[in-house]
């Protein structure tokens, strides 16, 4: 550590820290445009500039100086900087001049109004009035995609757009050029972005230059209410901020979760929002006759109620789906057994993951801030680039940092960094057991869905477990064995136990011909239920599952209840209410509640703190909120034992187009934009 005085304070801060960090360790603000921390220093706004006691008789940029850099006095004075002196102040007001000469002054129509740094600068550093009077400049707007929108007169210069697409996301396609008054930014050949992770740079964007294009012109931040959630699009399970008005989501942005989702959310989780509000269900339906009706919650009751009587317990069933929450999953699971069957699952057909095995054997042990410690990487089975966008950039952040060794076994795909392919079968995974490679210091392997959705997948999780065992990828202080999961709710599922009873019917088994007479969807819209069974749906969009139902109960979307998921990682998270569902929908939970008494049996609670009263009792690390209840590393050697035989095919990622995973991306029209994008680009890309 190194001892430095900021404006007459001390402050202790390490020798790498630049004098911008130091100042801000030192409570002093430092106002900055190119800066960001998780980004190369690029130095080139000069907005940060500062006074260094001892050194040039000039101010210095401080986000381009380090502590180290700074010498103290021959009298063995401390370092000493100044944030605030009159020589700080002249330069900023100076700084601030020059980047006003061009920007227009289109401050009331620009969609960054009221959260613009260059507009919150200028009032605090600058100057009321400029010496220059020129024309100002223009530069032709580009077209970078469907989701940023660019207004490139307004552009700095600040190239946080260029840096974060070149080094976090891993794409080549956006940088600056020209020269003088003719430098512009730009994608080089002027095409969409290919990137899962584009988005971000609206919010790195300092000025008005990268907007939301779906958002633009739609609400002012004033107007907004600001309520903080969890995103539910994958597994991740990344901090997000559900902006609202009304009762309409206006959009979706990130919050800072080190552990998490650093400060990047993808571009699913950010422009879902128009998805939220089309192709809803707003109020029951029952079949009749072979058609859907409108009907009442009485109705609609009474009509499950009917076939559940009719019914033997051992031929009914319940599925819940990839957005299902905690809570609602509890009740069905306490509804289910007042009615006598075990028959309940929410992991996909042939899936071996089961909570008997232990906890270790289906979380994502070693978190996914650990990928950062790792020194080497084998991908079985996933491409994180589409199942996990915000996970795989962190991947590529610990191969920028060096010294990793990355490996994959399953596709071939881009994914942002290089990699060893290893092959594309199970018999590839075979030669690591039969020959293990030399072993690292902190190997880790990261399986996905793809090689555990399919009827071997029990012989390759095995086989996965021989070969972590060989290679050494659990050890003392080290769970490096890491399942990737692709669906928000199947982690919570397997912690409540919502898989078949001993001598029950699992997914597979519910899905055969005639195995049902009754079968309670909870939002699972990524299978196909043959013909005989009477399905009852309950979900939030008119997707797969509503279209086969034969009762239809309309339930609340993720940021119109409090609920709760568990990411990959085992990480208990919270969603909050942002809004209302719509018309007579209502919380999935409160749904199933008051089916349970029109079915005669009613569950014993009436109110959702009651629930939870319920389930931390029976589960206790559920109220945990935030909290990795960690597996026993000796559950990844049961793992090994599972029976099975591998077969031949090769392992595929479940997830083929990034934009259409789930029902509400389904109903959006930007993510159905950037599907047909991607699926152009994939097409030429073959050709």
């Amino acid at each position: 550590m190194t001892k430095i005085l900021v404006d007459d304070v001390e402050v202790d801060v390490p020798p790498h820290f630049t004098l911008l960090q130091a100042a801000e360790a030192a409570g002093a603000e430092v106002p900055r445009f190119c800066f960001h921390e998780r980004l190369s220093i690029a130095g080139n706004c000069r907005m940060c500039l500062v006074e260094v006691k001892g050194g040039p008789p000039k101010p210095q940029a401080s986000c381009a100086m380090n502590v180290r850099d700074v010498r103290g006095g021959p009298d063995g004075s401390l370092p000493q900087i100044f944030t605030k002196s009159p020589m700080v102040k002249k330069a900023r007001e100076g700084v601030m001049e020059f980047l006003l000469i061009n920007h227009p002054l289109d401050c009331p129509i620009c969609d960054q109004g009221g959260e613009c740094d260059l507009q919150d600068q200028a009032m605090a550093y600058g100057k009321d009035a400029t010496r220059y009077s020129e024309s100002k400049r223009a530069v032709e707007d580009k077209y970078i995609g469907p989701l940023v929108k660019t207004v490139m007169t307004r552009c700095i210069h600040c190239t946080r757009c260029v840096r974060f697409t070149t080094e976090v996301a891993g794409i080549t396609e956006l940088g600056l050029l020209g020269r003088g008054e003719d430098a512009e930014i730009t994608t080089y050949l002027e095409k969409a972005m290919t990137s899962e992770m584009q988005g971000n740079v609206i919010d790195l964007c300092p000025v008005g230059a990268l907007t939301s294009r779906p958002y633009e012109f739609n609400a002012r931040p004033w107007e907004l209410q600001k309520t903080e959630s969890v995103d539910v699009m994958d597994a991740i399970g990344s901090a997000i901020r559900v902006d609202t008005r009304g009762r309409e989501v206006m959009r979706v942005m990130p919050r800072l979760n080190e552990a998490v989702n650093e400060e990047w959310i993808s571009d699913k989780t950010r422009f879902i929002w128009d998805g939220l509000k089309t192709q809803r269900l707003d109020r029951p339906y029952v079949r009749e006759n072979g058609k859907l009706r409108p009907a009442t919650w009485a109705e609609a009751f009474a009509a499950i109620a009917a076939k559940v009587k009719a019914a033997k317990p051992e031929r009914i069933g319940a599925l819940a789906g990839q957005l299902a929450g905690v809570e609602e999953m509890f009740a069905l699971k306490g509804l289910m057994a007042a009615l006598g069957s075990g028959n309940i699952d929410a992991r996909y057909p042939g899936s071996p993951l089961h909570p008997a095995n232990g906890r270790a054997s289906y979380l994502f042990n070693s978190t996914i801030a650990g990928i950062e410690e790792a020194d080497a990487i084998l991908l079985i089975g996933t491409n994180p680039r589409k199942e996990a966008a915000v996970l795989n950039s962190r991947i590529r952040k610990r191969y920028l940092k060096g010294k990793v060794l990355i490996g994959v076994i399953g596709e071939q795909a881009d994914l942002s960094y290089p990699y060893t392919y290893l092959g594309a079968g199970p018999e590839s995974l075979q030669a690591l057991v039969d020959h293990a490679p030399a072993k690292a210091e902190k190997p880790m392997f990261i399986i996905g869905q793809g090689a555990l959705n399919r009827p071997d997948g029990a012989a390759i999780l095995a086989m996965a477990a021989k070969a972590a065992a060989a290679i050494g990828v659990v050890k003392d202080g080290w769970n490096g064995f890491n399942i990737l999961h692709a669906e928000a709710g199947l982690i919570g599922a397997l912690d409540l136990g919502f898989v078949p009873a001993e001598g029950s019917l699992d997914t597979a088994a519910m899905l055969a011909p005639g195995a049902l007479d009754v079968l309670f969807n909870l939002g699972a819209d990524e299978i196909d239920v043959p013909e005989g069974a009477f399905v009852v749906y309950q979900g939030t969009h008119g997707d797969r599952g509503a279209h086969r139902a034969d009762v239809i109960l309309p339930g609340a979307a993720y940021t119109e209840k409090s609920v709760t998921y568990v990411n990959t990682e085992g990480r208990v998270q919270m969603t909050n209410r942002a809004g209302f569902p719509p018309g007579d929908a209502r919380e999935d939970w409160a749904v199933l509640r008051a089916l349970s008494e029109a079915l005669g049996k009613k569950l014993p609670y009436d109110s959702l703190a009651q629930l939870r009263a319920a389930l931390y009792a029976a589960h206790p690390h559920f109220a945990a909120l935030d909290q990795i209840a960690a597996g026993a590393a000796k559950d990844i050697e049961k793992l090994a034992k599972l029976k099975g035989k591998a077969g031949k095919a090769p392992l595929i990622s479940p997830v083929k187009a990034f934009h259409l995973t789930n029902p509400i991306a389904r109903a959006s029209k930007i993510m159905a934009e950037c599907a047909a994008l991607a699926a152009g680009s994939a097409k030429v890309a073959a050709e």
